[in-house]
């Protein structure tokens, strides 16, 4: 029996070596890659939500209202006036008070069109003629102040002066801005209670409902919030959605009755199952909806008075047709209760006021957020109704409905205040939900999404959106595949061929995950400076810490994406809450505890792991990779780490 060659073995033990460490060294690059397009897409997001769209002449409100108006003033076209994009018809400096007012434009734009409609208007040089804006024409429109009539003739004369002394576009625009603001400022003071008295005749029935299961802590306030909605009671229907199983029962009971003495029309409904979790409990309620809007809050959210008012404005005078959706900001209740609530303050932040915002300037597709919105019910019936076969049946339905044609409409001036978890395993129990719903989504909505006759950036912007956690598997793949690459890195006995393929290949993988590590934080620091702009630039702290925290779920998030591929794992686990506002609260003691489980030990151990990785790149002088094995290892110690001490101190 011939005696191997040793030399013969030691080549092809060597090929065999070079090829799984290329097999490995490509799907490094691959993982590397992908993660740069999710990169690249948050700086694109940004540049959209950023970059101010094109300015409107003076007159875009009519123009809005009415595109068969053609101005032939080219002085007046090229007048500076903020645009009607996403409703925001005045200056920010003026947004509280003119979006308020948002009715009143609509208004006036409507009595334009009932009296411009079928004649001729003259040149802007000259006025208006005389039929253009009649008296008949705004009494059509029933107007409940005589003060806006009277001062709407002093601005029709003060433009005819204005014509005869040649100055007919500034006397025109002038004196359109200034009567149309006294009047909106006029409708603000009254509240909008001018038009909308004896008996609330243009108030529509809404419907509010609260899907609640087990929240003890915060479902009293939650109700207590909604009866306190400034809204017609007769117009008002509220429905108690309550899945409990334990004391919140009584409690939301007693809060029903209590209203409903007060004469507000509250109804409380109770499921013996749970069968399709919130998405089932939407669904069974549908039945008994009078309202043609359905609002829906989940039980940490805390709407101020004013929100169904200003929410509602975008049905009542909508800016596009077929609205299924419109969807508010999250606000946050418990922002600086701690570190932990700082950095998903800046999370959320980053979502809304960039992503959902920038989304909906483009006219792609974006979500429901669960909570804090309002939904036209037709909207829902069409598109099938509420599905409970995903964890996200929010995205799921939102996804479903704008396939159908349907639009959602997200307003970044209105915030709803909602508590943040204070726990670290409630908060990566909530991440888990989210990413596996997300991609239960995506598994079934992708295909149907690039089989239809959207555009091909719109295809590829719901692709990123719904498969936006994958990320975090991704992450899971250049941490495991560090070490045994940069073992192999640069060898004491390697030619300088060998060393210069490895240095080039670690100049392109850093090429790739600089931007693409990046790109997320600048979103993030973008969003501050837009809610923040006086202060955002010390909470830059904030958003590369939270960078440490993004990453040191990844383990989680990883287990979630698998589950939501494999439909595997449980369906449903509620995130608790503790009605938590102030630094002084304590949760630790409280009921709705989760149980420690393996979790922390493995992201202590791939805190370990990065660290042998960040030795073996000091070690070889790959000072390119260095920094991101070392963020690895801090990220993995700051979640393990403290989800071991918030265990051991709940359980002190």
């Amino acid at each position: 029996m011939p005696i191997p060659n040793r030399r013969s073995c030691g080549r092809k033990e060597s090929r065999v070596i070079l090829i799984l460490i290329t097999i490995l060294a490509v799907i490094n690059g691959l993982a590397a890659g992908w993660l740069l397009l999710y990169g690249l897409n948050a700086y694109w997001l940004t540049l959209v939500r950023w970059v101010k769209p094109a300015r409107r002449s003076r007159l875009s409100p009519l123009k809005a209202l009415n595109k068969n108006l053609e101005l032939k003033n080219t002085e007046l076209k090229n007048t500076e006036l903020p645009s009607h994009e996403a409703g925001a018809i005045y200056p920010r400096e003026k947004s509280a008070t003119f979006r308020e007012a948002l009715p009143a434009v609509a208004v006036v734009g409507r009595a334009y069109n009932a009296t411009h409609n079928g004649s001729h208007h003259s040149s802007l040089g000259n006025g208006f003629n005389t039929n253009g804006f009649s008296a008949n024409g705004f009494a059509a429109h029933s107007f409940p102040s005589n003060g806006f009539a009277e001062g709407f003739a002093e601005f029709h004369d003060g433009t005819a002066d204005a014509a005869a002394n040649g100055n007919g576009t500034n006397g025109f625009t002038n004196g359109f801005e200034s009567e149309l603001e006294g009047h909106l400022d006029h409708k603000l003071e009254h509240n909008f209670e001018d038009g909308f008295n004896n008996p609330h005749p243009e108030f529509p029935l809404v419907t509010v409902q609260l899907p609640i299961f087990n929240e003890r802590y915060v479902s009293r306030r939650l109700v207590d919030a909604v009866c306190q909605l400034d809204w017609p009671k007769d117009k008002l229907q509220i429905q108690v959605l309550d899945d409990s199983t334990d004391d919140t029962q009584n409690i939301l009971q007693d809060a029903v009755a209590e209203y409903q003495a007060k004469g507000v029309w509250i109804e409380y409904l109770h499921r013996v199952n749970r069968q399709g979790f919130k998405a089932g409990a939407l669904q069974e309620a549908m039945p008994k909806v009078k309202a043609e809007y359905i609002a829906i809050f989940d039980a940490d959210f805390v709407p101020s008075t004013d929100w169904l008012k200003r929410t509602m404005q975008h049905y009542l005078y909508p800016t596009m047709d077929k609205l299924a959706v419109v969807q508010t900001r999250w606000g946050h209740i418990n922002a600086e209760y701690s570190l932990l609530t700082k950095l998903q303050a800046v999370n959320l932040d980053g979502h809304f006021a960039v992503e959902q915002e920038a989304r909906h300037r483009r006219g792609y597709f974006l979500n429901f957020n669960g909570t804090a919105g309002i939904w036209y019910k037709q909207a829902i019936l069409d598109s099938g109704g509420w599905h409970a076969d995903t964890l996200a049946e929010d995205m799921d339905l939102s996804y479903r409905a704008q396939m159908r044609g349907w639009k959602i409409f997200y307003d970044n001036s209105i915030a709803t205040p909602a508590e943040l978890p204070v726990a670290i395993t409630a908060f990566k129990l909530q991440q888990f939900r989210w990413a596996k719903g997300g991609i239960q989504c995506a598994k079934k909505l992708l295909g149907k999404v690039w089989f239809s006759p959207l555009p091909v950036m719109h295809k590829w912007q719901a692709t990123v959106h719904l498969t936006g956690h994958i990320v975090h598997p991704l992450l899971m793949i250049l941490v495991l595949m560090s070490v045994p690459l940069l073992a192999a890195a640069n060898p004491p006995s390697s030619a300088p061929t060998t060393t210069n393929t490895f240095n080039l290949l670690e100049f392109l993988w850093g090429a790739m995950m600089l931007p693409a590590t990046f790109g997320p934080p600048f979103l993030y620091s973008m969003a501050q400076k837009s809610l923040h702009p006086q202060t955002w630039h010390r909470r830059l702290g904030r958003v590369f810490m939270l960078a440490l925290l993004g990453t040191g779920i990844s383990w989680s998030n990883t287990r979630a994406v698998m589950a939501g591929f494999l439909n595997t794992g449980a369906n449903f686990r509620r995130t608790p809450k503790f009605d938590i506002k102030y630094k002084s609260d304590r949760w630790e003691n409280k009921a709705y505890a989760i149980p420690l489980d393996g979790t922390a030990l493995v992201e202590l151990g791939l805190c370990a792991y990065s660290f042998i990785a960040v030795f073996l790149a000091a070690s070889k002088g790959l000072y390119l990779t260095l920094p991101f094995m070392l963020l690895y290892a801090v990220s993995y110690g700051y979640v393990g780490s403290l989800t071991l001490w918030q265990s051991w101190h709940q359980g002190k």
